[in-house]
């Protein structure tokens, strides 16, 4: 039995002390719990601290990975910006480069347009006539249609101009400079030999247009008076039933046998040239199926020159006044034939006396045939 058990049992209810002592043992048990519930308080609040410093740290972290996610956000935008602006900066360039390429097309086409145009002229050149004259075609072009160069070369008196077979020739009377040629009679004279220099074009580029008011009639009739030919065909093409107009004027191309007929208005010329054969009654009876063709309108845009020596022709100086022009070019020939005054077999010889005014044309140097 405990001390206070023994108090109570000997203690009378209603004495002071015990009255005490229920208090003390009322206080003890709500000391006990206030003690407990201290410790659950305060087991709290360290759960609590404990939980708010996660919470803190957490905050903390996720503040960090926030402002993180803020600069890499922000990077990304101005990555964005600048993209987007290289693209409309791209995008204002491919207009330009699109603007630019359609200007460049239609300049193409206008190009291929006027280059049809002359393929087209090319290809309806007016006709010439070929005839076989014995010689072969080995080592030449079945189409061979070159443009030789021929430059007109103005003599001055007292000179000749002499072309040998051979280049090496010419060079030794070249080289040799002076030459005493013997006229007979005790008459020699002192000739000087210059090489013959010629600028000729080293490239030439024209631009050609096809004329609008302009036709090249070509495959016309023979024997036929050039003054009637062209009266017929230009009642012929003034007709407009026969897709023609109004005749300007009409020329005879006499180096080429072709009429050339001018109209007063343009694009007449585009539809007869497109009928290409055009039948013509130049008499009563029978017609004769004409060629017509573009008429080309050509300027020389650019040419370059190079100054040349002819391999071939040399040229002598200082010929005098003394015999007649036939009998001296005899004689100069005779002279540099031989192969004891360094001459050789000569191709050609033109002597220009004193009082005389000649033009030598010069033409392609082509090699010698065999004359065997």
């Amino acid at each position: 039995m405990s001390l206070d058990e023994d108090f109570s049992l000997v203690m009378d209810p209603q004495d002071p002390l015990q009255q005490i002592l229920t208090d003390i043992n009322k206080m003890k048990l709500q000391h006990g719990q206030l003690v407990k519930e201290q410790q659950d308080l305060n087991k709290a609040k360290y759960d609590q601290e404990d939980l708010a410093e996660k919470f803190r740290t957490r905050t903390v972290r996720m503040k960090k990975s926030l402002e993180e996610d803020e600069i890499i956000q922000a990077r990304d935008v101005e990555s964005e910006r600048n993209k987007m602006a290289a693209m409309l900066d791209e995008e204002s360039r491919l207009r330009r480069e699109i603007q630019n390429t359609l200007k460049e097309l239609q300049h193409e086409e206008q190009s291929t347009q006027h280059l049809k145009q002359q393929t087209d002229v090319s290809s309806a050149v007016p006709e010439k006539r070929v005839v076989f004259t014995g010689e072969t075609g080995n080592g030449v072009n079945a189409l061979d249609f070159d443009v030789k160069p021929r430059i007109v070369y103005p003599m001055k008196e007292g000179t000749a101009l002499i072309t040998f077979e051979e280049d090496i020739v010419a060079q030794k009377i070249l080289n040799m400079r002076e030459h005493k040629v013997d006229l007979g009679s005790d008459v020699t004279i002192t000739l000087e030999a210059k090489p013959i220099r010629l600028l000729l074009p080293s490239q030439v580029e024209l631009d050609t247009q096809v004329c609008p008011r302009r036709i090249l009639v070509s495959n016309l009739p023979k024997k036929i008076p050039a003054d009637r030919l062209l009266d017929k065909l230009e009642i012929h093409f003034a007709k407009t039933k026969n897709g023609g107009g109004e005749v300007e004027e009409s020329d005879m191309l006499h180096d080429s046998g072709h009429v050339v007929i001018t109209f007063t208005k343009d694009n007449v010329a585009k539809g007869l040239t497109d009928k290409l054969y055009h039948d013509v009654e130049f008499d009563k009876k029978t017609k004769h199926s004409v060629k017509v063709t573009p008429f080309l309108n050509g300027e020389v845009t650019q040419l370059q020159t190079r100054l040349s020596v002819c391999g071939r022709t040399v040229l002598l100086t200082g010929i005098p006044d003394i015999m007649d022009q036939e009998n001296l070019q005899d004689l100069l020939e005779i002279h540099f034939q031989k192969a004891s005054t360094g001459g050789g077999e000569v191709d050609a010889i033109l002597f220009n006396p004193v009082g005389q005014h000649t033009l030598a044309v010069f033409e392609e140097d082509c090699p010698i045939k065999d004359k065997s």
